[in-house]
């Protein structure tokens, strides 16, 4: 099976189309299949741009919501793409849901996924009936010794492979998916993190092999040091560095110079991430219907010690305050126990429940495990600070809630917590 599209409007793919093409992420894939020695999915934190990082969880549902918000607001935006924040193909069902449903509402919207390669090839077929244009594999070795050093396991129905035999599993797993993306028709562009001490003298080996396997681009991304990964004390490596590597792999594969690393939930141009903008409206949690959510979940929970300020983290909340949405605004209702604390995952299971006539919940903090549960049920989690009354008004016009939006938070490995520009944290 063979494609014909339009692939000029893709800005990663094609650097003349960044200033005037934008592209939308999609934050299905909650789950992933290998765990790299640089890679930690756990810290959520506005003020953060990387790979793997995302505001929430969606469903296919609510990202088609996501989609027709960010086309709205950046009628630029020419690519829907799925890229994590774990792997598009360790849940490949919400994954290719979500391709049916965008392609279905906008048959001319170029498609893209960006994975890891261990589980694509079964899926090549049906990727290219949705007419995906373009896919993204991370390689970072084509040598299993230098694999076994960024792979820390392998997940392969039903076997987990650890570094020696994952790295293997992996790199073949990588070549049958490509050359077969390209059997398809599909534009192939790899992603190498230049790892210093590690790969970077392999990235020539890397550009060499994927060029034999037709790959179009290379992208040299530089390490990003994370927090609590066995890689957190590599330094970033410098421009210069990049700048050899990427002329030495130049010489195998084009290369991509405009990447910026984006988040998982990333949206609008290259550069100009509005991803919090589009996170905050409370249309995004819709779920198959483009109506207001409060038509099917008319209610607002806000945790708050005494009903003036969203100041309580989740977590600590015996009680949520429970607002109404009238024509006139949100009128208080009740006050509403959560379950008790003790009880693990349950606890989170049994307060989506309880909040299904609420389409959002404002919180001080809250916890991934709340927040994903939370928003895979349909339940926006939004951490405020700031009046509830305040945030409610924004909330019933549905105007821009950034302005009520928490900008400093913990949790990004640092101490003091961070409250950056939004443009990554140093």
């Amino acid at each position: 099976m063979t494609m014909t599209q339009n692939t000029s409007a893709h800005p990663c793919f094609h650097p003349h189309s960044k200033a005037k093409c934008g592209r939308v992420h999609l934050p299905v894939a909650d789950k992933c299949n290998v765990q790299c020695n640089f890679c930690n999915r756990k810290y959520d934190c506005a003020n953060e741009s990387r790979p793997g990082v995302t505001s929430r969880l969606m469903t296919p549902g609510e990202a088609v919501e996501y989609l027709a918000a960010a086309l709205a607001r950046e009628p630029r935006i020419t690519v829907a793409g799925i890229a994590g924040p774990g792997d598009p193909f360790a849940n490949p069902d919400v994954t290719l849901d979500t391709i049916r449903r965008v392609r279905k509402r906008y048959p001319a919207l170029l498609l893209c996924i960006a994975s890891n390669g261990l589980n694509v090839a079964p899926y090549v077929d049906e990727l290219a009936k949705q007419q995906v244009g373009h896919m993204t594999i991370t390689v970072n070795a084509v040598d299993p010794a230098v694999g076994e050093q960024i792979y820390a396991w392998v997940r392969k129905h039903p076997r987990v492979y650890r570094p020696a035999d994952g790295a293997k599993v992996l790199l073949e797993s990588q070549r049958e998916a490509i050359r077969r993306l390209k059997a398809a028709g599909i534009m192939v562009k790899v992603n190498t993190v230049v790892i210093p001490g590690v790969n970077d003298d392999h990235v020539a080996d890397i550009a060499l092999e994927m060029s034999t396997l037709g790959v179009d681009v290379l992208n040299c991304m530089p390490l990003k040091p994370t927090a609590d990964t066995p890689f957190e004390s590599i330094a970033e490596p410098d421009g210069e560095l990049m700048a050899k590597v990427r002329r030495t792999a130049a010489h195998f594969l084009p290369q991509m110079y405009h990447c910026t690393r984006c988040r998982s939930d990333a949206a609008g141009m290259l550069g100009e991430d509005r991803s919090a903008e589009l996170n905050a409206c409370a249309s995004l949690t819709a779920t198959d219907s483009p109506t207001h959510p409060a038509q099917r979940r008319p209610c607002v929970a806000v945790a708050s010690w005494e009903g003036l300020l969203v100041n309580q983290h989740l977590g600590e909340a015996a009680t949520l305050w429970i607002y109404r949405r009238t024509d006139s605004g949100y009128e208080f209702l009740e006050d509403r126990a959560t379950p008790p604390a003790g009880t693990g995952d349950a606890r989170w299971r049994q307060l989506a429940e309880s909040l299904a006539d609420c389409h959002a919940v404002l919180v001080a903090g809250v916890g991934e495990k709340p927040r994903q549960t939370l928003s895979n049920a349909g339940v926006s989690v939004l951490e405020i600070e700031g009046l509830i009354a305040d945030t409610l008004a924004t909330l019933h016009r549905q105007g821009d809630i950034r302005q009520h939006l928490r900008r400093q938070r913990s949790g990004c490995g640092t101490e003091q917590g961070c409250s950056g520009p939004g443009t990554g944290c140093g």
